[in-house]
């Protein structure tokens, strides 16, 4: 009685033990292609591997998978039979591991939002050297100002504290804003005169504006001691026009040092009269406390680096 029990135990266990993954695989490229070549080029391995994996599979199932007729291949009916279920299963395998990889590479990068300017004069000419020095941290840049919800899939955001967020948004301060009148070179001399604290402004001189940033003029003059221009001067509807307008010297526009940088050290536009401080500040907003040695600190280090 033990023996029978024992016996019909073991052939049970015998029955579901599954064959080798790597023969299933061989014969699951084979029985697709119905070519062993290409089933080896396939898989990066030789024509006589990919018909020993076959062979060795058909013996320990005691059933020919394919029938041969000369130098090609056919799935026999239990070739079929089989091929069914390990096309079936491989491709529920591949479905999991491609669901968790892209699981994997989501949980990996980070959504960073940057106001519009700051991200195209600034930011992005910057960011290939984020890139090589983290190459393993993939961020995503997008352009957003103003106030902004973590909800929105937002991980990171780097904004100017011109506005009030919630309390509960960890601020990580990048730099101090300092402004000041920026004009092309060959414009200097005719919008700008001497006084005897130095040059100034010339009364006839066409200031640029912008909708985003209306009170710039202002805010310069308020912390640079001066007077700000009463005339209405051209007005855009983005502060990176005001720039782009005094690039192309149509005026005179206020330039905060981080935007214009670049564009000083060029010789592209020229800032006689300096930055001051206009008290507002730029910060790297989070939803928590960055963690030591992740990705977003990793980050924060660089930013502040650079600016």
């Amino acid at each position: 009685m033990f023996s029978d029990s024992h016996s019909e135990s073991g052939s049970l266990a015998v029955n579901q033990r599954l064959p080798s993954l790597l023969a299933l695989r061989c014969f699951e490229a084979a029985a697709r292609l119905e070519n062993f070549s290409r089933a080896a080029d396939e898989l990066h391995l030789t024509h006589g591997a990919i018909s020993r994996a076959v062979r060795l599979l058909e013996d320990e199932l005691d059933v020919a998978l394919f029938e041969r007729r000369g130098r090609r291949v056919f799935l026999s009916e239990a070739g079929r039979t089989l091929a069914r279920a390990v096309s079936g299963g491989f491709g529920l395998m591949r479905q999991a591991v491609g669901e968790l990889r892209a699981s994997a590479h989501q949980a990996r990068r980070l959504v960073l939002s940057c106001e519009p300017t700051l991200l195209m004069r600034w930011l992005i000419p910057r960011w290939p050297a984020f890139q090589a020095r983290h190459p393993g941290v993939e961020v995503h840049l997008v352009a957003g100002g103003g106030p902004f919800s973590f909800a929105d899939g937002i991980d990171l955001a780097i904004r100017r504290d011109d506005f009030r967020w919630p309390d509960s948004y960890h601020a990580e301060p990048l730099f101090v804003e300092r402004v000041g009148p920026v004009c092309r070179p060959d414009k200097a001399a005719v919008w700008l005169s001497a006084e005897h604290d130095g040059a100034a402004l010339h009364v006839g001189a066409p200031c640029l504006h912008s909708q985003t940033r209306p009170a710039a003029w202002q805010d310069w003059a308020l912390a640079a001691g001066r007077c700000a221009p009463r005339e209405p001067g051209q007005t855009f509807d983005h502060f990176f026009f005001s720039l782009q307008a005094a690039v192309a010297g149509l005026g005179v526009a206020i330039g905060p040092w981080h935007l214009v940088r670049d564009d000083l050290d060029s010789g592209v536009l020229v800032a006689p009269l300096g930055f001051v401080e206009d008290g507002s500040r730029y910060c790297l907003l989070s939803s928590q406390p960055l963690q030591p040695c992740s990705p977003q600190a990793d980050l924060l280090t660089w930013l502040r680096e650079i600016a």
